[in-house]
């Protein structure tokens, strides 16, 4: 798998135990320095071996600058970059990482924010709660787990609510009485102007979506960590890339992606799922199919650009930037 375009060298300093199944680790520049600048929300991708890629949002203070820390659960279901990360990456070893990307911004000068985070979906939320801690806006966190030892940051959180006119309702819905959270009932009482944010599994995410459908898309902010649908493998057209005029045909069962890959063209991308964004590509002509869940409504609409790993053409030729 092709890294992206820009990598920096990083050293594994520390790894900890957050919760059940979430470890922490701290990674420092390997040439010591300081790191490039992140914004609350904004994740890297660790370039693992066997062409793995993975993302991963960074859960530290903006602020700081002489390390980044990120957060990964143990998911039995993945493809296998989470297993090699708990079972193998521990202090001192050497990695490869991708600079910082933030596809989930916060909007720092917002009234107030809700925030609704589901299992490891608290790891952007967390970083976000720093940030506006350090502006001194409030902030409601409602907080999902199967149960407390599932749930990280949980003290840390319980003490920051202490301190502000901020709260935090967890809800674990595997404990004695426990039960899903009514996502709608959460965005209702949410007052009006309210930023909501929410990260965690699909079918949570999709519920909110449900919940916010009649808000105000500036004030709605989600991300995926998976794809919530196969990519456009439809095939049957055209694509011409504008730098160079070369085009090819984009057969069925093939990505735009894999087709460019196939013909040795070298073009940037990391999750092939559409929710990291690294293969973000300007569009020149043509209508593409979006299937990424990066883009905004209106961002889709406008058609300016488009996530070649999983989006496909709803023209016959699709003319790109590359």
């Amino acid at each position: 798998m092709t890294l992206t375009t820009a990598t920096l060298q990083v050293n594994v300093e520390s790894r900890s135990s957050l919760a059940e199944g979430i470890v922490a680790y701290e990674l420092r520049p390997a040439a010591g320095g300081e790191l490039p600048a992140f914004a609350a929300g904004a994740h890297v991708d660790l370039n693992l071996p066997k062409g793995m890629v993975r993302s991963y949002s960074l859960v530290n203070s903006q602020e700081e600058r002489h390390r980044y820390v990120i957060a990964v659960n143990r998911d039995a279901a993945g493809r296998g970059g989470s297993a090699w990360v708990h079972d193998s990456l521990q202090p001192g070893s050497d990695l490869a990482i991708s600079p910082p990307r933030n596809n989930f911004p916060l909007a720092e000068d917002a009234a107030h924010s809700v925030f609704v985070a589901g299992g490891i979906g608290i790891t952007p939320l967390w970083c976000m709660i720093q940030r506006l801690e350090s502006l001194g806006r409030p902030w409601q966190l409602v907080y999902c787990a199967r149960t407390r030892t599932h749930a990280a940051f949980v003290d840390a959180l319980a003490e920051l609510a202490a301190l502000r006119e901020s709260s935090v309702t967890f809800n674990f819905d595997q404990e004695p009485g426990g039960k899903m959270l009514d996502v709608g009932a959460v965005v209702d009482a949410a007052l009006p102007g309210t930023h909501l944010y929410c990260c965690g599994p699909i079918p949570m995410l999709e519920a909110f979506e449900r919940a916010t459908a009649a808000v105000a898309p500036a004030l709605v902010h989600v991300e995926y960590f998976s794809a919530k649908a196969p990519p456009a493998a439809e095939g049957g057209f055209t694509v011409v890339l504008k730098r160079t005029g070369v085009s090819f045909t984009v057969k069925r069962g093939k990505t735009i992606i894999d087709t460019l890959i196939e013909n040795g063209i070298d073009a940037p991308y990391s999750c092939l799922e559409g929710v990291c964004g690294t293969c973000e590509t300007r569009v020149i002509e043509g209508t593409p199919d979006h299937r990424d869940l990066v883009l905004s409504k209106n961002e889709r609409a406008a058609n300016r650009t488009m996530m070649i790993c999983c989006s496909g053409s709803k023209s016959e030729t699709l003319v790109l930037d590359l």
